[in-house]
């Protein structure tokens, strides 16, 4: 039967999307439940005073902040020898070198806690010691030292969020911003972004709709600069937490012991790279969570009732569905992608991918090695389109197969297009361990993508557009996103010209776009008119004629007014597949070389130029 992490607002963990260098989180929804994603119609902090890792999401935001003051990372940790895990006959230990015991309480101890009027300090301590043991008596392995938990009420974290926001000019992770910042220029660039992914339109702001969504979120948060684990609470009201939060939080602290979770490699320079380490991060955090709740469940542990607050976040839902599904990713498929590793190699693979994190989210929604191609990419837009250069890798950024799911789940939830129903993540995943489901044959052909927002400000206002470079495993997985894509401009009336291009003429996806499909490569240029599509991309070929081969189609259900699927495959327009042979493979994208060159966590936002 499909387990759905506990099932409880606190339980359910996330990247923090805006905030500089942070670590872990746990998102929250309306009511707690994982499912509770209503119909249409609706990075972790890693924050600058507080780099957190933000357990509630909602991938995407970790801009590095210049006054952030990063470790180096723990090479004179002393790592004790592992002692035999203390059992309910053993657990009788005197030093905290034994697994599973730590200052005085063992993993199994019942603890004399009514948590109904609150925690007192001292209940609050010997229960984050309790937790500690649990955690290393499910990960085989010690604490070198005691984490530190405070508390802070809703209010202060979304000021702290905003504030940090704000105050630091949010470098660029690759460290390549200035230390004043230029935090419009990237907000302009990060827009389009979303834009593209059809999830935040002209008529927002992404930074808006990323905090909007984090601060109503987030449980808890472990911050690796600080040491210290941070819970969220509802404003005047007792000391009530999640057990399962803090076991959740002290298992980033235990990761932050052994690896040092302020380090480079825990920041992605694209999106996509960005969420897929969130995967291997917040994945091992998960899934030891979800050992402590089958503890739980089956009565060898004792564990205090989970408070009935929802963790205090908005009881509306999230402020922007599309990007609390992005960034669940890593709470959703890598608890799934831990369970494999730790089945097939045990805990010293978990150790491993830690060390070298996965670099896209096909790997952790399929659970297998997947490297993204090499795309080049030659600027020829003219007439005053420029690129952002010092934002994301020399202007670009990859959004990747999550992101790219999630445009069309929502596209299809908000608008009612005709890509897949929204319903079926909700239900139909391929492994225990996960809690949604990414994987959909309109995005699973998923090879790599370069998305460049460009600018024009030449002329009374200013113009936006972008070219999205995407690459597939095969001309028919291209042909299948084509066509699921060309159901997402269908939603917004787009009108297809003789020119090859399609005009949305209203909304926050209004514009004109161009899409080329040539074997496994799908272009898609978009400008606020038909001319400026063309001087972005003079040489983009929209008009295609009918390819031989087999006939693809949107594989899903038409969901119909009274929002019941039929059983029967929507279709629009034909599209063929010239052909059905695989590509060669794929070598690492270069984009990916600018990981090391990294200096602080970030989700989302992470790339913001200082």
């Amino acid at each position: 039967m499909r387990r759905v992490l506990g099932l409880l607002a606190a339980a359910l963990l996330v990247a923090a999307i805006v905030g500089p260098a942070a670590a872990a989180a746990t998102p929250v929804t309306a009511s707690g439940l994982a499912a509770d994603i209503d119909g249409p119609g609706s990075g972790v902090d890693r924050s600058a005073t507080t780099p957190a890792i933000a357990a509630d999401p909602p991938t995407q935001v970790r801009p590095a902040n210049a006054t952030t003051q990063v470790r180096p990372a723990n090479t004179t940790t002393q790592i004790r020898p592992v002692d035999p895990a203390q059992t309910a006959e053993t657990c009788n230990a005197t030093s905290n070198d034994a697994i599973g015991y730590w200052e005085g309480v063992c993993h199994d101890s019942e603890l004399d806690v009514d948590p109904s009027d609150g925690l007192s300090d001292e209940e609050l301590t010997r229960l984050v010691h309790r937790g500690m043991a649990r955690v290393e008596y499910v990960r085989n392995r010690s604490f070198n030292r005691t984490v530190p938990v405070e508390t802070m009420t809703r209010e202060e974290y979304t000021t702290m969020i905003s504030g940090n926001d704000s105050a630091s000019g949010n470098d660029s992770a690759s460290g390549n911003g200035s230390a004043t910042g230029n935090r419009s220029e990237f907000n302009r660039w990060n827009d389009q972004v979303w834009k593209a992914l059809f999830i935040v339109g002209e008529d927002g702001s992404s930074e808006e709709a990323i905090q909007g969504t984090l601060s109503g979120s987030v449980a808890g948060f472990y911050s690796p600069a600080q040491d210290r684990i941070v819970i969220v609470v509802p404003e005047g009201e007792t000391l009530r937490i999640s057990e399962a939060t803090l076991v959740h939080e002290l298992t980033h602290a235990m990761q932050d012991q052994y690896h040092n979770l302020s380090r480079p490699r825990y920041v992605g320079a694209t999106q996509d790279s960005d969420l897929a380490i969130d995967g291997i991060v917040e994945g091992e955090a998960a899934y030891v969570e979800n050992r402590y709740r089958e503890r739980c469940e089956t009565g060898e542990w004792e564990c205090l009732p989970a408070p009935n607050d929802g963790g205090g976040g908005s009881s509306s839902g999230p402020a922007n569905w599309g990007v609390y599904l992005t960034v669940f990713q890593p709470y959703s498929d890598g608890p799934a992608y831990v369970a494999e590793i730790v089945e097939e190699e045990g805990w010293s693979g978990v150790d491993e991918r830690m060390e070298h994190p996965p670099n896209a989210t096909a790997e952790t929604i399929h659970r297998e090695p997947r490297r993204p191609a090499n795309i080049t990419f030659t600027d020829t837009a003219r007439n005053g389109w420029t690129t952002y250069p010092d934002q994301g890798v020399n202007g670009s950024d990859t959004a990747g197969e999550a992101s790219m799911f999630t445009m069309f789940w929502y596209q299809n939830r908000q608008y009612g297009a005709d890509t897949f129903d929204w319903r079926a993540t909700l239900t139909d995943t391929s492994h225990p361990e996960s809690v949604y489901n990414y994987d959909h044959p309109s995005t699973a052909g998923w090879a790599g993508d370069r998305l460049f927002p460009y600018r024009n400000d030449e002329g009374a206002t200013e113009r936006n557009g972008y070219v999205w470079v995407t690459e597939w495993r095969t001309a028919l997985d291209a042909a299948q996103f084509h066509a699921t894509y060309r159901q997402v401009l269908a939603a917004h009336d787009a009108v297809h010209r003789e020119d090859g291009t399609r005009y949305v003429a209203d909304g926050g996806f209004s514009g004109a776009y161009a899409i080329e499909r040539n074997g496994t490569r799908v272009t898609i240029v978009h400008a606020p008119d038909s001319d400026a599509v063309f001087d972005l991309r003079p040489a983009i070929d929209p008009v295609q004629p009918i390819d031989g081969g087999a006939t693809v189609t949107p594989l899903s259900p038409t969901i119909p007014d009274d929002g019941t699927p039929t059983a029967e495959p929507a279709t629009s327009e034909e599209e063929t597949d010239p052909t059905a042979e695989e590509t060669p493979g794929f070598g690492i994208a270069a984009a990916l070389a600018a990981l090391a060159a990294l200096t602080a966590t970030a989700l989302l936002a992470r790339r913001r130029r200082g």
